[in-house]
């Protein structure tokens, strides 16, 4: 499923008008008419209720012209709110607001504060607001009297059905400009937009309706949006059926290198979450003096004692046995628990440059890495980088704000410049692969926050990819299978509390869920 930004979508309506030959008004007319019925969907006892569309002066605003003649047509109580002189409205915005006119649909022009002061009284007297103000490709915050507009229908209290976007809701990164409506329920058009998708959007938006209104398919490819929404049917899709006449030799071996004093578990988690996944082997390498604790702990995986230095650190002085254990395997995951020490800076950074498998980087070797990213560009393989927000931002030298405001991007551009994937954690987790395409996570759950859950993504990504999963395929399938068995849990054991072992137990039910879809295509 495609995600567009505004200027995606805005070139698909362009060129489907002027090359295509479907007339503007006739895209308005299937948007309104769209909306108008997910509207009726939403609230089904309309009749006898009074609604208000406040319209903006451009196309926006048109839709709702058009979703007010339809709920005319239904004898629904209905009266317009134009943010505008009426002169200032042109196009098919001016059509569709002319038609109201023979249908004795009320418009009341707004053009200022003034006029809207004198108005609130009234307006608070509806009991279902239509936004249709400003819609997508806002970019700056809402400032003026139209800012008051919108907190002055969020205060009311009352439902809001919003137009293609919530007013205030920037539709490409899902940010708040300045303040934003709080809807009930969405009707967009074409495509979802990536605001719809993006915390704290997602929340702004609440139920969301995509509606065709008629873009041909050819269109909307040659735009190339370069977004996608991971769903079912595509994760069913990646899903292979396992040789009935397979072996553990034949189902992939993972070397995980990972672990220090006081953070065994990482690596644990890490090692067990690859054989829950389905991977026939794998190896932890550990400290030396840390092996008889993983051996005893790990009955299904296998652990080499590693060279160390004093208080139990990894070390360059532990590469060549690394590089040994790497022969016959088929992916590395490095980082998750392995500690900041300098000599533990050294062997991750010669592991990016010399190791000839991909490899999946977690934790302390993303914070280990952060210090020189340029590393990367010397890596003889395909590599995985899953950072949080605050990994994300020591990666790129910037503030966790920052990352977070505009995730896709922060992202997307990261794994073009250094051919990497990245994997940026948090709600609706983002897969961004070196060639620009980018893949949101709709899985998981806020009682994720919790220690332990990035070492399993880890085992599970690098796991699938050892069993011989293309790198790009086992992220989104990982990600996404991370996320459905927290969501399990979460309708189980409840919104908080389940375990990051719990999540790892649960994949390869996960597993089966989604590959059982397969028959439902």
């Amino acid at each position: 499923m495609y995600i567009v930004t505004a200027s995606e979508m805005q070139t698909m309506d362009r060129r489907t008008i002027e090359t295509f030959g479907i007339p503007g008004r006739v895209l308005m007319e299937a948007a309104g008419r769209g909306a108008t019925w997910f509207l009726l969907e939403r609230f089904p006892d309309l009749a006898g209720k009074s609604v208000a569309v406040v319209a903006g002066r451009g196309n926006n605003g048109g839709d709702g012209h058009v979703i007010a003649r339809y709920l005319s047509h239904r004898r629904i109580d209905v009266t317009v709110y134009l943010l505008a002189d009426r002169s200032k409205v042109s196009g098919d915005a001016a059509a569709n607001l002319d038609l109201l006119e023979p249908l004795n649909v009320p418009v009341i022009e707004v053009p200022d504060a003034a006029a809207f002061g004198k108005l609130q009284a009234k307006m608070q007297t509806h009991d279902i607001f239509i936004d249709a103000i400003l819609g997508t490709g806002l970019k700056s915050d809402v400032r003026g009297w139209l800012k008051d507009v919108i907190v002055f229908i969020n205060d009311l209290n009352k439902p809001v059905f919003a137009v293609d976007m919530p007013s205030g809701l920037n539709s490409d990164t899902g940010q708040i400009c300045g303040v934003c409506m709080q809807a009930h329920a969405t009707a967009t058009f074409a495509f979802a937009k990536i605001g719809h998708f993006i915390y704290p959007g997602t929340r702004l938006c609440g139920a969301l309706k995509v509606v065709d209104i008629g873009i041909p398919p050819h269109i909307a490819k040659a735009v190339g949006p370069r977004l996608q929404l991971l769903t079912d049917r595509r994760i069913s899709a990646i899903i292979r059926p396992r040789n009935p006449e397979a072996h553990k030799g034949r189902t992939g071996h993972l070397l995980v290198v990972a672990g220090s004093a006081g953070k065994t578990g990482a690596a644990a988690m890490t090692s067990m979450s690859a054989i829950r996944a389905g991977t026939g082997l794998v190896t932890l390498g550990i400290a030396s003096s840390l092996n008889p604790i993983l051996e005893a702990q790990l009955v299904e995986a296998m652990t080499s004692p590693l060279p160390e230095l004093p208080g139990g650190v990894l070390g360059e002085t532990a590469f060549e046995t690394v590089k040994t254990l790497l022969e016959g395997k088929q992916c590395l995951a490095l980082g998750p628990g392995l500690g900041l020490a300098t000599q533990s800076r050294k062997l991750v950074q010669r592991l990016l440059s010399e190791c000839t498998v991909p490899m999946v980087v977690d934790a302390d070797g993303l914070n280990n890495l952060a210090t020189d990213t340029e590393i990367l560009r010397s890596k003889q393989a395909p590599v995985v980088l899953t950072p949080h927000p605050g990994e994300m931002s020591r990666l790129l030298g910037t503030s966790v704000k920052t990352v977070q405001d505009d995730r896709i991007n922060c992202a997307r551009k990261f794994a073009e410049k250094f051919d990497v994937h990245i994997v940026l954690k948090g709600a609706r987790t983002i897969i961004a692969h070196p060639n620009g395409t980018a893949y949101l996570n709709p899985t998981g759950n806020a009682g994720m926050a919790s220690g332990g859950m990035g070492d399993v993504l880890t085992g599970v990504i690098a796991g699938l990819i050892a069993q011989g999963y293309s790198v790009e395929k086992a992220c989104q399938l990982g990600v996404y299978l991370h996320g459905a068995a927290a969501d399990s849990l979460q309708d189980i054991i409840g919104p908080v509390g389940y375990l990051a072992t719990e999540v790892m137990n649960r994949i390869p039910l996960e597993i089966k869920a989604v590959s059982g879809k397969l028959k439902e295509y």
